[in-house]
């Protein structure tokens, strides 16, 4: 006859060794965990956009300069205990090796290496025991950067010659192409649908009408911004013979259009360019102010003469371009306040 009770007990004492076990082993992993040495990486904050580069905004001040925090992170499964000296350095070859990937032969389209006349930063970045975070500052100087090129800062984290860190072995932490792109207020994306232009001088085809749904600007200085002339863009390897720049005029609604190589293109203006600024704060999102710039009464006139050689194909263009740029007006960072596109 099978003993119930005796049953019961030894249920009893098996399910408190199992305990005991389970309770041993956790505690053995716990301490395990604790005690865990994995080395730690040095990274880049740095995340790449679907170009492969890193797009960092810089405001133009009057002066022209600028200054940006790039996050240098020390990562593991434990904090950082000591302290540690990180250097950093360009890295030419892997934006040349990205401009090869994405263009080929399209050298006109290339990623420029932005001249160390127009930036500087410490040889090193200090991060202290107990902190997994430090930044290395750079400071810009955005005067006489001409925006027809694609520039980047191409930084890398350098091996430390005497072991004291690791750079991260993945290339995307380790390297940042920072894609230097000044911006004021009136630069960035314009509506363009109601900027229509006509060929001059054509016969029938002259009231056929050219629209460009958007016209990018780029920022020259904290007052200026340029575009390109007609329906050219950056596309074209000889956009630079084509830059109109527009000059807004402190304490007026005047702009002013003009363009440094009218001598070859035939450039003028017809009439006077007027800007409209207008500011309201969404209703949905009472933080959000938005602002819209308008450049009015545009009316110019060029000629294409790269086009086709020996020839120059003259174009009037007439209208209005408008820009909205939503702002949150809780973020004291005017890089980080605008939300970009």
């Amino acid at each position: 006859m099978i003993n119930f009770k005796y049953g019961k007990d030894m249920k009893g004492i098996y399910t408190l060794l199992f305990s005991l076990f389970v309770l041993v082993i956790f505690s053995a992993c716990n301490d395990e965990w604790k005690n865990e040495q994995y080395e730690h990486y040095i990274s880049f904050k740095a995340p790449i956009n679907s170009n492969g580069v890193t797009r960092i905004n810089l405001s133009h001040s009057a002066t022209g300069k600028a200054t940006y925090r790039l996050p240098v992170l020390v990562s593991g499964s434990t904090d950082n205990n000591r302290n540690i000296s990180i250097k950093v350095g360009i890295d030419t070859d892997t934006l040349r090796t990205l401009n090869i990937a994405r263009f080929a032969s399209r050298e006109d389209l290339w990623y420029r290496e932005l001249p160390s006349k127009h930036y500087s930063f410490p040889e090193t970045v200090e991060i202290k025991a107990g902190e997994n975070i430090g930044y290395l500052d750079i400071e810009f100087n955005l005067n006489d950067l001409d925006l027809v090129d694609k520039w980047v800062l191409p930084l890398t984290i350098e091996d430390d010659p005497n072991g004291e860190y690791t750079p991260n072995y993945r290339k995307h932490y380790r390297k940042a192409l920072l894609r230097v792109m000044p911006f004021n207020d009136y630069s960035g994306t314009y509506g363009g649908t109601n900027l229509q232009g006509k060929l001059v001088d054509a016969g029938a085809g002259e009231n056929e009408p050219l629209v460009k749904s958007q016209i990018t600007t780029y920022a020259i200085d904290d007052e200026t911004i340029f575009f390109y002339a007609g329906t050219i863009d950056e596309s074209r390897q000889d956009r630079r013979n084509y830059k109109i720049i527009a000059h807004f005029v402190p304490n007026t609604n005047i702009v002013e259009l003009t363009c440094e190589n009218s001598a070859n293109n035939g450039f003028k203006i017809n009439t006077q360019a007027s800007s409209y600024i207008e500011e309201e704060m969404d209703p949905i999102r009472p933080y959000l102010l938005k602002r819209t710039t308008m450049i009015r009464d545009i009316n110019y006139e060029f000629e294409d003469y790269t086009l086709a050689p020996g020839a120059k194909i003259k174009f009037q263009f007439e209208g209005t371009i408008s820009m909205q740029r939503n702002i949150n007006t809780q973020i004291p960072d005017k890089d980080q306040a605008i939300e970009w596109d």
